[in-house]
């Protein structure tokens, strides 16, 4: 078990002698000698000369973008090697295909480029200068809704069409959809619950206002549980090309169409789509007994690659490959990497990783989310004890919306510690993947001062800042600073303990300006939540969903000026307050309805007091205490999160 977010491992065996250099440049060859004088062109090439070497040995590779004809593989053979930059330049590994020559020509009287891709090519990512750039939307803004499911005959939680149970088809608003041009290039993006589904179409019977797709939704297409239907949009529509940055694929023709920003010229744009789906893959073979072991990646910025054809996902887009993908490594480094521009996750920790690191890097403009370790099923090769720390992981969800900042699976003993997550439209870090009591390998697991932020963003629902599924014994979540969590109809938590969430531990956290809670427990037991600031939600800052299983609430400092203090199910069940502080600065305080003295005479908060804590400027998110709080009275010991998020070195 990690006793500290200051624990260090070697990146490789210790060794007395100074690693073999080979070198590579984009103006190299892979027939040279792989020297500083006669590079390599390629790291493949430099990674198999390395292989005939024994001991350390060191990859350099010089300024440039590096085109990548295929992923770049890392095998057991390959272990002790590091591959950097060298030292102060820039290195990008590139899994895109320049798109050109661009033609100028006319849409509608508007200035448009067009390209040649490859007839069938495939991809709903494009880059220009660099930058990502949408496809055609509709509505260009909001949302579509669909006026009827057929196919649905109850939308009570229950009952014969279950919420579970996704639609192939729906009728939709007079001229929603139309029969476009090339209609099965045409994607409709639905938005419920906590998910997307994307659904390419089949037909469109304009008359009777029917669209039928390929494959199903993921679930119901209401919203929620309820009977409003979800919202959607609709991508990749070539009659709705009308907005400088805009694009459109005809995948049946390989045109490409786009409408240029001003001031961009065709003859020196660059214009990047993605061809590759990862960029590395560390592929060991724990089934042998033969691991990926002390590798170092270090210093590189990878960009461009998009995975296709993936299975859809019931939650947190966990069936999404990553850019990096990573199968029984043992004490591996990725250090200082810049992964940008891609569709999927960011790395990905698959069966077989343990006690690797990802240090120091910065993860955004993702297509889904940031990081995976562990497996969604308990599998024969455990992965644990593996470091995220001082990591920005950001910017999110660009085509799988339900995508999380770092997702925690079957395993145990990892450390999430002083990274900036943020900018998803589902959670932010999540622990666990067992619904109910049923048994799990995620444990140990430590969340520590982490800067969690502008989750949610009013897109999906029912996420958290910080989020746990199912048992999850010696997992603390503590010193985090979490804030702006906003869902779009229900369900904006900071921390969030979902279904069968039992033995974890949540101290010393920051959480605040939340939509629906500070704090969320749906059920749980043997759960402790202790010395945390929870205030300024707008609905609630203490949850409760299931009167069942138990939770101990102590020492906390709750500050609120609208909504409730304890909202949901508080009636019964067993769970136990005190020693807490309780502040609302725009009323009277009461407890899921009960006055002061009647929650008291329950048995709770006998030790508490209902008093302003005294923050230095709780509307400017500083919640330290000034001097003479009456919060140091009942035990409360002070919370400072300034130095929460990645340190400086």
């Amino acid at each position: 078990m990690l006793a500290s977010c200051g624990a260090s491992r070697p990146a490789r065996p210790p060794s007395e002698s100074a690693p073999r250099a080979f070198w590579v440049a984009t103006s190299g060859d892979d027939r040279a000698a792989g020297t500083a004088d006669a590079p390599f062109a390629t790291i493949a090439r430099a990674r198999d000369a390395a292989r005939a070497v024994r001991g350390p040995r060191d990859v350099v590779v010089r300024a440039g973008t590096y085109s990548l004809a295929a992923p770049l593989v890392l095998a057991p053979e390959d272990s002790g090697l590091t591959i950097r930059a060298a030292p102060g330049e820039r290195v990008v590994l590139s899994g895109g295909m320049r798109v050109g020559p661009l033609r100028e020509t006319k849409l509608n009287g508007r200035r448009a480029w067009t390209a040649s891709v490859p007839r069938g090519a495939w991809f709903r990512e494009l880059f220009v200068s660099g930058e990502r750039r949408p496809r055609t939307r509709l509505p260009a803004s909001g949302y579509f809704r669909p006026t009827e499911l057929p196919d649905v005959t109850e939308t009570s939680f229950g009952k014969e069409s279950k919420w579970l149970e996704g639609q192939r088809r729906f009728r939709f608003a007079p001229g929603d959809l139309k029969a476009w041009t090339n209609l099965g290039d045409v994607e409709v993006v639905a938005l419920h619950f906590w998910t997307e589904s994307r659904m390419p179409i089949a037909s469109v019977d304009e008359k009777e206002r029917l669209v039928t797709f390929t494959q199903p939704s993921v679930f119901r297409l209401t919203e929620g549980f309820g009977p409003a239907t979800a919202r959607y949009y609709v991508e990749n529509v070539f009659e709705a090309l009308d907005a400088p940055g805009e694009w459109y694929l005809d995948r049946s023709t390989g045109v490409l169409t786009y409408l240029p920003e001003p001031g961009e010229d065709a003859a020196t744009t660059e214009v990047i789509a993605p061809r590759l789906e990862q960029l590395v893959r560390f592929e060991g073979k724990p089934e042998a007994g033969r691991f990926v072991e002390h590798v170092r990646l270090r210093g590189l910025e990878l960009r461009y690659a998009e995975p296709r054809d993936v299975p859809r996902s019931p939650q947190a887009a966990v069936n999404v490959p990553a850019a990096i993908w990573m199968r029984g490594t043992r004490d591996t480094t990725l250090e200082d990497l810049v992964v940008r521009s891609v569709g999927g996750y960011g790395i990905a920790l698959a069966a077989g990783c343990e006690r690797d690191r990802i240090v120091r890097c910065d993860l955004g403009d993702l297509g889904a989310g940031g990081v995976q370790i562990g497996e969604q099923t308990l599998g024969t090769f455990p992965t644990g004890d593996d470091e995220v720390i001082d990591c920005r992981v950001h910017d999110g969800g660009f085509i799988e919306r339900s995508a999380v900042g770092v997702w925690i699976g079957q395993s145990a003993g990892n450390l999430v510690a002083h990274d900036d997550v943020h900018d998803f439209d589902y959670t932010g870090i999540s622990v666990g993947w067992t619904w109910g009591y049923k048994p799990s390998a995620a444990r140990r697991n430590v969340i520590e001062k982490n800067h969690v932020h502008h989750i949610g963003r009013g897109v999906l629902s029912d996420m958290g800042g910080v989020y746990t599924l199912g048992p999850s014994p010696g997992t603390v979540i503590r010193g985090n600073a979490i804030h702006d969590v906003a869902d779009f109809s229900y369900g904006g938590w900071g921390i969030y303990f979902d279904e069968g969430t039992t033995g974890v531990v949540a101290e010393d956290n920051v959480v605040y300006r939340t939509q629906s809670g500070g704090f969320f427990q749906n059920y749980g037991k043997d759960n402790v939540v202790r010395n945390n600031v929870f205030a300024l939600s707008r609905e609630g800052e203490l949850v409760r969903g299931k009167e069942e299983g138990s939770i101990s609430f102590e020492r906390n400092v709750v500050y609120y000026r609208e909504g409730e203090l304890l909202a949901w199910n508080w009636k019964t069940g067993d769970f136990r307050f005190d020693r807490n502080v309780y502040w609302n600065a725009a009323g009277p305080v009461t407890f899921a309805g009960a006055t002061w003295d009647a929650w008291r005479a329950r048995g709770m908060d006998a030790h508490s007091i209902v008093a302003d804590p005294m923050f230095v400027d709780p509307e400017r998110a500083d919640f330290r205490l000034r001097a003479g709080s009456p919060a140091l009275a009942v035990g409360f010991e002070a919370v400072d999160v300034r130095d929460v998020g990645p340190r400086t070195r």
